[in-house]
């Protein structure tokens, strides 16, 4: 249900689980996990989904269960942070709840104009994971990230590229081209230079 394509220096990794919304069981979380953390070697790396909606978070069932307090959420969001590779986020619908994480960890989001985006955790009763507010209020400030996360407001995609949550609203048909096109430069590029100026560009 992640799907991990290898094209030279580019990875491209895919949520595919549309017929449950891609939302996240625990050995997904985990494959997750073990790819980002294995990325170092990675020139660029995108991250998508099948279908309508990119994630709506964490399973249900597996919420219950307790996957929603799992420390797999903050070592996937940190892995994704900590690559020296450019990373992108193509949203190819909804993002929702704990999935939020992973796309706020990479360094650009795009998305489709029918995008929704929402992290409902206090409506839930549950804590977000600890670096996501920061991570959101850097690219929004505080007032909208509590809008989001205290006020429990759903946004648009075009409310999100406003706000700069997302970086480019992209037709579907054109959402993973755009992001190819993006991570093209970084791809070819000598990995030191990248890296380089990845760690000036915090």
């Amino acid at each position: 249900m992640i799907e991990l394509e290898q094209d030279g220096g580019l990875w491209t990794v895919t949520l595919n689980r549309p017929d449950k919304a891609n939302s996240l069981t625990v050995a997904m979380l985990e494959r997750l996990v073990e790819i980002a953390e294995a990325a170092g070697e990675a020139r660029a790396l995108i991250l998508t989904g099948r279908g309508k909606v990119f994630s709506a978070g964490a399973d249900l069932e597996a919420a219950r269960a307790g996957l929603a307090t799992s420390d797999l959420w903050e070592r996937l969001s940190g892995a994704i942070a900590a690559l020296p590779c450019l990373t992108v986020a193509a949203l190819n619908g909804t993002l929702a709840g704990g999935a939020n994480g992973m796309a706020l960890a990479c360094d650009l989001r795009i998305a489709v104009p029918e995008a929704k985006f929402f992290y409902p955790v206090m409506k839930l009763g549950f804590l977000p994971q600890p670096s996501d507010p920061a991570r959101m209020a850097a690219l929004i400030g505080p007032a909208r990230t509590r809008l989001i996360l205290m006020a429990g407001q759903k946004i648009t995609a075009q409310e999100a590229y406003d706000f700069g949550l997302v970086d480019r609203i992209v037709p579907s048909d054109q959402l993973m081209e755009t992001a190819r096109s993006l991570v093209a430069d970084s791809v070819t590029a000598d990995p030191g230079i990248a890296a380089g100026i990845a760690a000036l560009c915090p």
